[in-house]
């Protein structure tokens, strides 16, 4: 096995373990919501037999905030399956707006605790290319890792997907303190080594605060 696919295989094993673990946690968080409220739920139930009563408001608000918890614990689980057939092609044709979309709500968590807001720009009509699902998304991850840590007082890193002739391009903007980062080592090489398996070339601008990924229009093409 080659050194690039060592370095593919590590970084890929990283990112699954980093995207499925915070998604879980966020299961976690849920649950722990509902056993407070189903708690709750009991108390009143407690009360009502004992005689004491119990507004019929009180305990639609418990009602209400179970099933808002058990819509945010399915959205998250159909985002971890989704995430987990990632892999089941190595190589497909993709929507690429709503695999930057996606990839968002994948990393969601991790950029709140971070305190960055991510802003997927969707483009009016689909950008489609051929390549690897899971290459590029972990590609997508470091470069959001990346960015959320230049985004300066801003806070927020705006993503947009354009058609090109021969393919399209990503762009990571408003990263206000790129240009202060004395750390040259961006792209490094986990992100080179998927770059080349996605026939893709990188452009980082710290002048004007963005990262640019650009794409072959098949992966097959660029091989």
């Amino acid at each position: 096995m080659s050194f690039k696919l060592n370095i593919i295989g590590e970084t890929g094993l990283q990112f699954f373990g980093k995207m499925s673990a915070s998604n879980f946690h966020e299961i976690n968080n849920v649950l722990a919501i509902i056993n407070e409220n189903a708690g709750l739920l009991e108390d009143f139930g407690l009360m009502i037999k004992d005689g004491s009563p119990v507004e019929p408001e009180r305990l639609l608000a418990v009602s209400e905030k179970i099933i808002k918890q058990v819509q945010r614990a399915n959205t998250i689980v159909k985002t971890i399956n989704r995430f987990s057939h990632s892999v089941d092609k190595s190589v497909k044709r993709i929507d690429l707006g709503e695999t930057l979309a996606f990839m968002a709500e994948l990393s969601a968590r991790i950029a709140e605790r971070r305190g960055v807001t991510l802003k997927p720009e969707l483009p009016a009509t689909q950008v489609k290319i051929t390549t690897s699902p899971f290459f590029l998304e972990n590609l997508v991850w470091l470069c959001l890792d990346f960015a959320m840590n230049v985004t300066g007082v801003g806070k927020t890193v705006r993503l947009a997907v354009k058609q090109t002739e021969n393919g399209a391009l990503v762009k990571f903007t408003r990263l206000e303190a790129f240009a202060e980062l004395q750390d040259d080592t961006f792209p490094a090489e986990q992100e080179n080594a998927l770059l080349g398996s996605l026939g893709a070339k990188l452009t980082a601008d710290p002048d004007g605060g963005e990262i640019i990924i650009t794409l072959p229009e098949s992966i097959a093409e660029a091989a």
